[in-house]
């Protein structure tokens, strides 16, 4: 499976690279193009590739939003991403920090209107980027020790084949309900965003 991930910043980047040490294809966008991104693909060697958003969002197999929740509208014909699993791990702030106000509603629903016909999972929003790069790459670490990431969405399958590959990636997938209630509690302002927590830990606050 080849998994595109669109941002590249701290948090993207570092996907790539635990992607891409995990065994899995990754191909590469962002706004300032391929060419920026040749020092992070001389890195990443020969599993990573790099294209435009449109361009990445057709080769890949499963799409990863990682850039700033403002610039996911608008950002792909909605028909390149149709029947794909879109993972949300976009984070809306209204800034300085502060969780911005979406009327009740959680920023991943807006990102299913955005984009009908995704099967739109919210996940990979809730750890920093530093934790990401080294918790699930620890070697001998127990099951029961491990970091959770979390499963929010109405796609039940959408669901297990993200909790796949964060499976792959050394850490426990905790599945949080529906793309509404679930993603509520995963993003800014949450119980889960932003806490590292182990798989029984997160259970507690689901």
């Amino acid at each position: 499976m080849r998994t595109g991930v669109i941002g590249t910043g701290r948090i993207g980047s570092t996907l790539a690279r635990i992607l891409v040490a995990a065994g899995h294809q990754v191909v590469l966008a962002n706004a300032r193009g391929p060419r920026s991104l040749g020092p992070l693909l001389a890195e990443l060697g020969p599993e990573a590739s790099a294209a435009h958003p449109v361009e990445a969002a057709g080769q890949a197999d499963l799409l990863v939003l990682m850039l700033p929740f403002a610039g996911v509208r608008g950002l792909l014909p909605p028909h390149v991403v149709q029947d794909k699993v879109l993972v949300d791990a976009t984070n809306a702030f209204a800034g300085a920090g502060a969780p911005a106000d979406l009327g009740g509603r959680g920023s991943s629903e807006l990102v299913a209107e955005w984009y009908p016909g995704a099967r739109v999972v919210k996940s990979l929003n809730t750890m920093h980027f530093e934790t990401l790069a080294v918790a699930g790459t620890a070697p001998g670490t127990a099951a029961s020790e491990r970091l959770a990431h979390f499963t929010a969405g109405d796609d039940a399958k959408a669901k297990e084949i993200v909790a796949g590959i964060i499976t792959d990636l050394g850490f426990a997938a905790v599945d949080t309900g529906p793309l509404h209630s679930g993603g509520i509690l995963q993003q800014p302002g949450g119980p889960l965003f932003n806490r590292p927590l182990t798989e029984a830990q997160a259970l507690a606050w689901i």
